[in-house]
């Protein structure tokens, strides 16, 4: 028995744990996969030319260094779920694409908001801007260091799509849609950003497309594809997944705000310098008092924000009730996403996997 058939017949149901142990199991897959490919191909290129073997065993370290791989775990129960059998490679194929496509999506963010940090350690740009300075290169660092994190993101990109190569039609079709989906998020995430007026409307939007559906309802949708599901299965799968993905999102805003830096891998209180255009900030702006909203107009989105500062916003966003409100929601969309997942007609051990990462999802701290 292969190491992927066991993770369906030996099961062990999770509901209630920290982290759900399966999780662990597939990641471990899913990174060894990762491994394989970035080996041979360091292996490859470094034989053409030497300079290659940096950029491509920073993106394995990098692919490698962190995450739950969650969309993994979405992908593989849901090719349980509608009848996959005898898992073959390609499911851990498709799996470590969605992580390779994760890591180019996280890399670009980086770039773009100009983060000094991912999961826990220096970002690709800030490593290559400190290489730039360190050997006294010509240019400026910053630059020379968001070009080569643009490129390895790239590099991210494509590797995920030669890991789908074999796959079936449907599943390419569905990762090349995941993958417009991505974009127009992250387009709707710097436009927002930019205009600094924004509503709950818009703020749900960005929440669902910047990240909601290409870590939950594709990923589901990509499993089931592998799996030769049928229409229906599409459509359960989909009300389950999209209330969910944006319980997804609107966790990663409280935890941007509220969460431990140990614990998110980034420092506390970014998305209130880079002005993030969440949930938390539409309903506390719509719902502050006159003093509240001043502080709000004067803080938020300023990029030398300090530590009081970030504590101050904390507090309006406690204050006004958003983060409760948020919260609330957050619950609403967990419970809503675990009913409709229980009315799929699934196979029953995947039914609970799936149950337990989104019970996961809604009360993670990190």
């Amino acid at each position: 028995m292969s190491d992927v058939d066991s993770l369906s017949s030996s099961s062990e149901l999770t509901v209630g744990d920290e982290i759900p142990r399966s999780l662990d199991k597939i990641a471990s897959l899913v990174d060894q996969r990762i491994q394989d490919l970035f080996e041979y191909e360091t292996l490859r290129w470094s034989s053409l030319d030497e300079s290659f073997t940096r950029p491509l065993t920073d993106l394995m370290n990098f692919a490698l260094a962190g995450g739950k791989r969650l969309r993994p775990a979405f992908c593989y129960w849901a090719y349980v779920a509608t009848g996959g059998e005898d898992p073959e490679m390609n499911v851990l194929d498709a799996a470590a694409a969605l992580e390779l496509l994760h890591c180019f999506a996280l890399i670009h963010d980086d770039v773009m908001d100009d983060s000094p940090f991912r999961r826990g350690s220096a970002s690709i740009h800030s490593q290559y801007s400190t290489y730039h300075q360190g050997l006294e290169l010509s240019g400026d660092p910053q630059r020379f260091g968001d070009a080569v994190a643009i490129l390895i993101g790239d590099l991210a990109f494509v590797y995920a799509d030669r890991l789908l190569e074999a796959a079936p039609l449907k599943a390419r079709q569905i990762f090349s849609e995941l993958r417009l989906e991505v974009n127009f998020g992250q387009y709707l995430d710097v436009v927002g950003t930019a205009r600094r007026s924004y509503d709950a409307e818009f703020a749900a939007k960005v929440a669902i497309y910047k990240s909601g559906k290409y870590t939950v309802e594709r990923p589901l949708h990509l499993g089931a594809a592998l799996a030769g599901a049928k229409d229906s299965d599409y459509s359960h799968l989909s009300l389950f997944g999209i209330p969910l993905g944006e319980a997804f999102q609107l966790r990663d805003d409280v935890l941007g705000i509220f969460g431990e830096s140990d614990k998110t891998g980034k420092p506390v209180g970014d998305d209130l310098r880079e002005g993030k255009p969440t949930l938390l900030y539409a309903l506390a702006h719509d719902r502050a008092n006159e003093r509240e909203r001043e502080l709000l107009d004067e803080l938020f989105g300023r990029e030398n924000l300090d530590a009081k500062e970030v504590e101050t916003l904390q507090e309006v966003f406690v204050a006004t009730g958003s983060l409760a409100l948020v919260e609330n929601r957050i619950e609403e969309l967990t419970e809503l996403a675990i009913t409709e997942l229980r009315l799929g007609g699934f196979d029953p051990i995947a039914t609970k996997e799936l149950e337990s990462l989104a019970e996961y999802i809604g009360r993670r701290r990190s």
